[in-house]
């Protein structure tokens, strides 16, 4: 399981006397035993690139908003106001930042906190992992951990992206076909989020269906002389974004359905042609 960061400051000296052990390419570990249990300092050459980069475009967006307000002649209080919405903005670069509010006609003051900088880049990519597994190899505990986060994440997934909740049914089949339902959903989510890795990596599977949730499907009903209707059932065009979305994912949507004829027998039948 996963540690306050906090521990890590308890643990750093003890662990880099250690050395690192390969688990799999590119992730590496510290093992540091404490009584019933087993402190894991875990490094991934991957998560250190995404968080670095990361923290170099944070770094970068709040250092030329900054350049902006030095340059405002804003009061004291609109100055503050639009730090804090650059504070939300870029959280993680804000603790990295020294600003000095100005008092009366003063210009705005920041400077990098270098010491901070350092701290962070020698922690980017590393996490420290918690278990009472003693005595396990190493690459097994860093699989185990691995599990861990996918079943985390498909519940995760269930309940957010999926918006899946708990429907009390009272009949055996309904419950079957719910939980049928919930399956094919979380599979069909595993599915786009692997394909998202191969042909569009950066993309998470919430933003896909966030795009595709702008395509609406509609039913246009024309009522004709003769006591009938057309029932045209069309879905929206897809704009610009979508298009090269579905372009990337080598996907299409098929072709707009066929009208139908519906006839009017009477007030409370009906009859599809």
């Amino acid at each position: 399981m996963g540690t306050p960061k906090g521990r890590l400051n308890r643990y750093e000296k003890d662990l880099t006397q250690r050395s690192w052990q390969k688990v799999r390419d590119g992730v590496a570990v510290k093992l540091l035993p404490q009584e019933d249990e087993v402190y894991i300092l875990a490094q991934s050459q991957d998560r250190i690139l995404k968080e670095r980069s990361m923290r170099r475009r944070q770094l970068k967006r709040l250092g030329a908003r900054l350049h902006q307000l030095k340059d405002m002649a804003l009061i004291r209080d609109e100055l503050l106001l639009k730090l804090g919405a650059a504070k939300q903005q870029s959280p993680s670069a804000w603790r990295l930042v020294q600003i000095d509010i100005p008092q009366k006609d003063e210009a705005l003051q920041f400077s990098l906190r270098r010491d901070k900088l350092r701290m962070v880049r020698r922690r980017e990519g590393r996490y420290l992992l918690r278990t009472n597994l003693v005595g396990r190899d190493p690459a097994q505990m860093w699989e185990l951990y691995i599990q861990l986060v996918q079943v985390e994440e498909a519940f995760k997934n269930m309940k957010g992206d999926l918006a899946l909740r708990p429907i009390h049914h009272q009949k055996e089949e309904r419950i079957e076909a719910h939980i049928f339902v919930a399956f094919m959903a979380y599979t069909l989510h595993a599915t786009l989020r692997r394909r998202l890795r191969d042909l569009a990596p950066g993309l998470t599977p919430r933003a896909v269906l966030e795009k595709f949730g702008t395509v609406q499907m509609i039913d246009v009903h024309l009522p004709t002389t003769d006591n009938r209707t057309v029932v045209m059932s069309r879905y929206t065009k897809p704009d610009s974004d979508l298009l090269l979305l579905l372009k990337q994912l080598k996907l299409s949507f098929p072709d707009q359905p066929k009208p139908k004829m519906v006839v009017h027998l009477a007030k409370t039948k009906e009859m599809t042609l």
